[in-house]
């Protein structure tokens, strides 16, 4: 019998103006902010294997998770989702991390498509990269559907220590590989984000 991979799982939280009736994220963050009205995206990740997950140039895993939006409702179950991590395109300086969910309301289905744009240039700013995500609703089983609705949701530095206390190894047969992959995807998934992280954890009080 094959030894069960090592995988991963975390919870990330992210929420942000948002507004109906734009194809503009900008704009649709601006509406959001005058009129109140945020959209939240509650999502699980799992990765089922984390050695292939790396190896992979899309390092595709699994989202689930739930949407608060006001004009449709709280807690709307999403069962199916898509998550990319730094997923390559054609422009050599920039990878996307792509988050999108599949929900229904109404019975209307609709496709919450974020991306996170994460440039690798000289003076790039890391944290906004990595924290801001651009999203679009559309309407459909996917992201083909029309747009109708656009913001933008954020990570704040707190929402970002609450997402690295919920990385979890699966499968792991000791502690000390679950740490270890722990330690590989944190590295791997925040970069010089995640070496600040443990640099600050560690300093003696």
């Amino acid at each position: 019998m094959a030894d069960t991979p090592v995988g991963m799982t975390f919870r990330e939280t992210m929420a942000g103006p948002f507004a109906l009736d734009t194809h503009d994220p900008a704009e649709g963050q601006s509406r959001g902010r005058s009129t109140g009205v945020e959209l939240a995206l509650h999502a699980t990740v799992v990765i089922d294997n984390l050695e292939r997950f790396i190896a992979d140039p899309h390092h595709l895993g699994g989202l689930t998770g739930t949407i608060d939006f006001a004009p449709f409702g709280m807690g709307m179950p999403a069962s199916t989702g898509v998550f990319n991590l730094f997923s390559p395109t054609a422009e050599a300086t920039l990878k996307l991390m792509v988050y999108e969910l599949g929900f229904t309301h109404a019975s209307q289905a609709y496709y919450l498509a974020g991306k996170k744009e994460v440039r690798d240039d000289p003076g790039f700013d890391l944290w906004t990269d990595t924290t801001t995500l651009f999203t679009t609703l559309h309407t459909g089983p996917d992201a083909q559907g029309p747009v109708v609705g656009a913001g933008m949701l954020t990570l704040g530095v707190t929402d970002l220590v609450r997402l690295v206390s919920t990385f979890r190894a699966t499968g792991a047969p000791t502690t000390a590989e679950a740490l270890a992959a722990v330690y590989t995807f944190g590295r791997f998934f925040l970069g010089e984000l995640w070496e600040s992280y443990v640099r600050h954890m560690v300093q003696p009080g």
